[in-house]
């Protein structure tokens, strides 16, 4: 990742209708959107204020990845035209490499979550209440243990700056219609099923990943935004996986534990905006192992 870092694109040409936490989108039209994935990071729901050179590129070069690779599971937001013939010349360079043209969907106001492994937040959950997002899984499992089965745990979308939330398939339906709902969870177990399969022969351990979908205007379920990238998905190298423990990551899982004892006026941090002051050390780990994850998925 040796790019310069692009914190926040300022595009002229185009309207822009929002910031995320990664990607700037700009409105192409009506019925098109530019998304430009900056070098932003987060990490429990808040921006870093530091980015990590060349992310916004890796990311999209994962999506593009993925989005070929799944397009027979699902239709998937991409238009397939260059997203520079729709900026100024002068625009280009913020652009090339990190955008993806696609199209306006009406968004779905979950997030599909499936898990593979306990980690993170579900490890939490089922060490607490024995299930995760209502599924129980068998007792008995360790931190980092395969399910026997990939679960379906969505959770809610959060603005910038706020946290997402699991919730149960019940709420998912209440949300987003029962029909819908199992519709998304029946997509998003083959998406993630195919995915840590290729993933798994490549060396990698596909842990969890979350899926975003919208609807297109014949109400067709689409795929949209990022897909299994170091910023939506859990990677673990397969060689170092053992139940019981941590596995090293080839995601931000880094950075989460670095914060995990950061410091902020001698107390630790409260994971609330503003972020820490990333050192530069932190940078360059963090960007090496996104970069080692694209290497090893894609060659």
């Amino acid at each position: 990742m040796t790019s310069p870092a692009l914190l926040q694109s300022r595009l002229h040409s185009l309207p822009l209708i929002a910031r995320g936490k990664v990607r700037d989108n700009y409105a192409v039209g009506a019925d098109r959107l530019l998304m430009v994935a900056s070098d932003r990071i987060s990490a429990f729901d808040v921006v870093m204020g530091e980015p990590i050179p060349g992310k916004g590129a890796l990311l999209t070069r994962m999506a593009l990845f993925w989005f070929d690779r799944l397009a027979h599971v699902v239709p998937n937001h991409l238009t397939g035209e260059p997203p520079q013939s729709v900026v100024a010349a002068d625009e280009a360079a913020q652009v090339r490499g990190r955008s993806m043209l696609v199209r306006r969907l009406r968004p779905l106001p979950i997030e599909a979550v499936v898990r593979g492994y306990l980690a993170g937040s579900g490890w939490k959950e089922y060490q607490e209440h024995g299930a995760v997002c209502g599924v129980a899984p068998p007792p008995g499992l360790r931190n980092a243990s395969r399910l026997p089965e990939p679960i379906f745990t969505p959770a809610t979308k959060a603005e910038a700056g706020a946290h997402d939330e699991n919730i149960s398939f019940e709420q998912a339906a209440a949300l987003i219609g029962a029909e819908r709902a199992a519709e998304v969870r029946a997509v998003a177990l083959r998406l993630y099923t195919e995915a840590a399969a290729y993933a798994l022969q490549r060396g990698i351990v596909i842990a969890d990943t979350k899926f975003e979908f919208g609807l297109d205007e014949d109400d067709r379920l689409t795929l949209m935004d990022e897909v299994l990238t170091p910023d939506s998905s859990r990677f673990w190298p397969l060689a170092s996986w053992r139940e019981g423990a941590n596995p090293p990551s080839y995601d931000k899982q880094y950075l989460r534990d670095w914060l995990e004892q950061a410091q902020v006026d001698g107390r630790p941090w409260n994971k609330q905006a503003p972020a820490p002051a990333l050192p530069a050390e932190v940078v360059q780990a963090t960007a090496q192992r996104y970069e080692e994850a694209a290497q090893v998925l894609m060659g």
